[in-house]
């Protein structure tokens, strides 16, 4: 069963539009695309931009049939959904060009090397995306899957390239909290402790990307030095409710401390995702809560400065602190910052079409459809490893 975090609820002002006929869907041949990006701007901001209907139609990177490994969560047009426009926007910046992905180029790129998803179940739906768009180039082969597929692997042999998700809802050690034998959906937060499973590979992979943020929203106890020193939303009489801002803050510091410490991890390239909040309408994902928007929003109807925004600004702040640790031992610390262009497609989320019949009647307003906005944060992932090293020129 599928447990969604307790998300803050958010509130727009915009009406619900109509979706406008879709236009043919065509799949993007990697082939016909150019290898050369140095017609974008270096140093643009990818940040400030809004999303734009392509004219002609939606260029796919990959449909959901084409890509086998597409899981039935995630594959909203199988699951019922109707209207497609919401795989035709494409992101774009205010002041350059966002390149198309090259699965061609970027196979090239990380030929031999390991690239891992590391973090919650969104760090997992971004593999997927990458997985796809990877596939029209290359067929990946399935190597390891634990016994709850929350560790997989996959190899691109003809580029020697291994992808792997290592699942960690929090980063940290956490153990979720037991009252009268039944679960409570909190948990035991040790904040100097990281979670030894994810830690063990670090030692063989090239690139990381870090995703986590959600689970942070529930009732958790923290503890540092094996002392209680606070919690997040317990409501406890004598515990100090110390807000998912700190919790999230301290257990990115505690990775990116172990990683500038590890020594067998040098010249690692560290990416961090920015959060990407859900978008229930109505009520919380068990109150009722939905998102069946089919257009995105514009700019000017996001309101920017909540909650998701603080946590992407911690995550920043913590990026830049261990940026600067970091380039002692050769480390590179990024940020893909994906906050604000997710928080305009409210339309992107499987909703109701995630396809889980032992929750009928509950939405999914966290995770992104296959195809879907989230195949951006690939453009944002290549485009940002293209300025910063000089092997993805």
């Amino acid at each position: 069963m599928l447990h969604f975090p307790f998300s803050p609820i958010l509130k727009f002002a915009s009406k619900q539009d109509s979706a406008p006929p879709t236009n043919s869907l065509q799949i993007i041949n990697n082939h016909s695309q150019p290898a050369d990006y140095n017609n974008s701007t270096s140093d643009c901001d990818l940040l400030n931009g809004s999303w734009v209907l392509e004219e002609k139609g939606n260029s796919l990177y990959y449909t959901n049939f084409s890509c086998p490994t597409i899981p039935r969560s995630k594959n909203c047009l199988l699951n019922g959904r109707a209207d497609e426009e919401f795989m035709q926007w494409r992101w774009e910046p205010e002041e350059c060009t966002l390149p198309r992905f090259n699965a061609k180029t970027f196979l090239t790129f990380v030929k031999g090397k390991t690239m891992a998803f590391i973090g919650d179940s969104l760090a997992r739906n971004h593999m997927e995306s990458l997985l796809c768009i990877l596939s029209s180039e290359e067929s990946p082969t399935d190597m390891y899957k634990d016994v709850e597929d929350k560790f997989r692997t996959w190899l691109f042999p003809r580029h020697n390239f291994t992808l792997m998700v290592l699942r960690t809802e929090f980063l940290v050690f956490a153990t979720e909290r037991v009252i009268n034998g039944s679960f409570t959906g909190g948990f035991d937060l040790h904040l100097d402790k990281l979670n030894g499973n994810w830690t063990q590979h670090l030692t063989n992979i090239d690139y990381v990307i870090f995703s986590d943020g959600h689970w942070f929203l529930r009732p958790n106890y923290l503890y540092e030095n094996g002392n209680l020193i606070g919690c997040v939303y317990c409501g406890e009489a004598g515990i100090q409710d110390l807000g998912p801002g700190y919790a999230i803050r301290r257990a990115f510091q505690a990775a990116f401390n172990y990683i500038n410490k590890c020594v067998e991890c040098s010249g690692i390239v560290v990416l961090l995702r920015t959060f990407s909040a859900g978008q229930f309408e109505q009520g919380a994902w068990n109150e009722g809560g939905f998102c069946n928007r089919t257009r995105p929003f514009t700019r000017d109807e996001v309101k920017v400065g909540d909650q998701d925004w603080e946590f992407r600004s911690i995550q920043i702040e913590e990026i830049e602190r261990a940026r600067k640790d970091g380039e002692k031992n050769g480390n590179m610390f990024e940020i893909v910052d994906v906050t604000r262009a997710m928080l305009m497609r409210p339309d992107g989320h499987p909703g109701a079409y995630w396809g889980n019949k032992w929750m009928k009647g509950y939405s999914d307003c966290i995770h992104w459809c296959l195809p879907g906005p989230i195949d951006t944060w690939n453009e944002f992932l290549q485009e940002i490893l293209r300025r910063k090293l000089p092997i993805f020129h």
